[in-house]
């Protein structure tokens, strides 16, 4: 197994749901992550920035194995974490 799978299956910083970076819902990804990071108590910064880069770290990760598809549903998500987070207007986002 790649390091980098199993950074994303055994987090020291975040218990993530299995799976969560394939659903093809932005909102759905972020609430879970959000999720994760509030609850963890092993994360070194904020929620936001243990939720953020998790995200970023797949994301960057999963490079060109990722389809256009859901490499946008992933960026969404970064925009409905700011949301969630109350770091952007919801109007701003889409």
């Amino acid at each position: 197994m790649k390091w980098s799978k199993k950074v994303t299956q055994h987090s020291h910083a975040l218990d993530l749901e299995p799976g969560i970076f394939k659903s093809r819902d932005p909102t759905t990804i972020a609430a879970s992550l959000k999720r994760s990071a509030e609850t963890s108590q092993r994360r070194k910064g904020t929620p936001l920035q243990a939720a953020m880069s998790m995200l970023n770290f797949y994301i960057n990760r999963a490079g060109k194995h990722l389809s256009t598809e859901q490499k946008a549903i992933l960026q969404q998500a970064k925009a409905q974490l700011r949301v969630l987070f109350g770091r952007k207007d919801a109007e701003t986002v889409n």
